[in-house]
């Protein structure tokens, strides 16, 4: 199966495949902007491949021989975070045996990408801001402050500037993040980059197979909610559990199968979403109600951590005043 006027780079291993205009567009402006020292962000669905442009725009630029760093601020609680990137000296909490360097010093001269900005703690986006300003820092427990040079890219999922209007997210932070704004397209948007990636992910599973008419039709024609991420599980499953050396659009997962339109499926997934969505608010503000506005309570009747319980509370926009102590 070809696929006409495909383009295939590898940014720090990782590769980025298309044949859509859209994406050409895209990384054209990456390579533009990896040029300067501006900071970026980059927008998108999750799943559409903000990383990939973020290690563009590292590969592009003059800093491309110093360090390339990532961290996802989703993936760690907030006081870890902190030691995360600004590190700390021996002794400065139970467990700090030896001093150790942060992010940001490890990515000096270099580019330190910050995955998930959105669900950055109110506390933390000072101490950024201050960094993205020039400031030098102190590492935890250290007395001796801390200058760097990094490039600063950043990506979310979220709707950064409802966020800043529910005041949620810092309004000068968000504007020193977004000197440049790159959005990535969501893969309904770019259907001809569908095969193109889904062959790519077929050749590392079983190079052996190939896809018959009728399942690239059906690949094509798939909204793909959750965008490559969920093009690669589909393909995989199918190439593992193919039986001979063809996959159709019978062998493909389950919501494939079910002869509704791809519109129709989407429209479903995205009302069986609003409705979970709508029924976890409430359940949150009842458990609030509850506890009296007391978070770790609240969360023990939920099920969930404190820090789960503080990023539903921002994801959903519940208001803090009445119903949550913050401090508690």
């Amino acid at each position: 199966m070809s696929v006409a006027s495909q383009q295939i780079y590898e940014f720090l291993g990782v590769p980025a495949i298309f044949s859509s205009d859209a994406m050409e567009r895209v990384l054209s402006l990456a390579e533009r902007v990896a040029r300067s020292n501006a900071a970026v962000l980059i927008t998108g669905e999750s799943g559409s491949g903000k990383e990939v442009i973020a290690r563009a725009i590292h590969h592009f630029s003059p800093r491309r021989a110093q360090s390339w760093v990532d961290l996802n601020c989703a993936a760690l609680p907030d006081n870890l975070l902190e030691s995360e990137l600004f590190g700390y000296e021996k002794g400065a909490f139970s467990g700090a045996e030896s001093n150790k360097q942060g992010l940001f010093e490890i990515a000096s001269g270099g580019t330190l990408f910050l995955d998930e900005i959105g669900d950055l703690d109110p506390r933390m986006q000072v101490k950024l801001l201050r960094i993205l300003d020039g400031a030098p820092y102190y590492r935890l427990g250290g007395v001796k402050k801390v200058s760097v040079d990094v490039r600063i890219v950043t990506a979310t999922n979220a709707d950064l500037t409802a966020a800043v209007e529910q005041e949620r997210f810092r309004s000068d932070l968000y504007h020193r993040l977004s000197q440049i704004t790159i959005h990535v397209p969501p893969l309904r948007e770019r259907v001809l980059d569908i095969m193109p990636l889904a062959l790519h992910f077929l050749e590392g599973q079983n190079p052996e197979l190939r896809f018959t008419p009728d399942a690239a039709r059906t690949l094509e024609s798939h909204p793909w909610p959750g965008n490559v991420r969920q093009l690669r599980n589909v393909v995989v499953r199918a190439a593992v559990l193919a039986t001979g050396s063809e996959i159709t659009a019978a062998d493909l997962s389950p919501e494939f199968s079910q002869g509704t339109s791809s519109q129709a499926s989407f429209a479903e997934e995205i009302a069986k979403f609003s409705q979970f969505a709508n029924l976890e608010r409430s359940n949150i503000v009842h458990a609030l109600e509850n506890s009296q506005g007391h978070q770790q309570r609240a969360a023990d009747q939920l099920g969930i951590s404190k820090r789960t319980l503080q990023r539903k509370i921002k994801s959903h926009g519940i208001t803090t005043e009445r119903t949550v102590s913050i401090g508690r």
